[in-house]
């Protein structure tokens, strides 16, 4: 970036797991961006639903990237994330070579339907009261998430310390943001008793560069597992998320 040209920007919250990911890839390249709230569902000025946004990001989604001096928006996190390795030429989390790419890429298209239900069914009911989450999809949700775990477990863990191999890929950054929140140590919402292989990677994977400064809004927020944080609470957590992460910035 040249000292004339505009930043990065990010669009989401710190609490959006997808947001978190791309927060972390950027963070863990030393990659500079401004980060620009955009509430989820919201029609307000901030909203994701908002007509301005929509004509950046049609699906009114979180994360959404711009860079402005380009004129270009992306949005999905897995998208945005391989664009970004592709444009900057992070090959030491996105391989160049053909199949080990395909390893990563295996993984994000399996994370959709399979990993990605940790939030739907385990976090999202105790956060978004208003989205009235069926109790029978919640418990399909549960199945689905352990089910992955197991894959997990017995197969992309079980002789390798990260998901594709033993060096570390945009695919562990995408499963612990989802995975990771569960931890005791955050919501407290799932017991990996039954996973040691997933137990020992999500300990690894706190080891990485920028770990703690992308999950600060969910140390704020602590364990959900009694008691459904209120909105106060949610809303203080994001704040501080965004407080540190500027901190990060400013140092860059």
């Amino acid at each position: 970036m040249t000292a004339t040209s505009s930043p990065l920007i990010l669009y989401g919250v710190p609490f959006s797991q997808p947001v978190r990911a791309v927060m972390w890839l950027l963070l863990y390249k030393s990659q500079p961006f401004e980060m620009v709230l955009i509430n989820p569902g919201s029609r307000g000025d901030n909203g994701s639903r908002n007509p301005e946004y929509l004509a950046k990001n049609p699906g009114g989604t979180i994360p959404c990237i711009e860079e402005p001096d380009e004129n270009f928006t992306l949005a999905e996190a897995h998208a945005i994330m391989c664009y970004l390795c592709n444009k900057h030429g992070w090959t030491d989390v996105y391989p160049d070579e053909p199949k080990l790419r395909a390893r990563v890429d295996w993984y994000l298209n399996f994370h959709h339907r399979n990993v990605r239900d940790a939030s739907l069914g385990l976090v999202a009911p105790k956060i978004r009261k208003d989205l009235n989450i069926p109790e029978a999809f919640q418990e399909a949700a549960r199945k689905t998430l352990t089910h992955a775990l197991k894959a997990l477990e017995q197969g992309w863990l079980a002789d390798s310390r990260y998901l594709t191999g033993d060096e570390l890929t945009i695919a562990d950054m995408a499963a612990y943001v989802e995975i990771g929140q569960l931890q005791p140590c955050f919501t407290n919402v799932y017991d990996f008793a039954d996973f040691p292989n997933v137990s020992r990677w999500l300990a690894d994977m706190q080891a990485i560069k920028a770990h703690d400064e992308v999950h600060v809004v969910l140390t704020e927020l602590g364990d959900i597992s009694e008691e459904a944080p209120d909105m106060g609470r949610i809303r203080d957590a994001n704040k501080r998320a965004l407080a540190v992460l500027k901190d990060c910035l400013a140092t860059m």
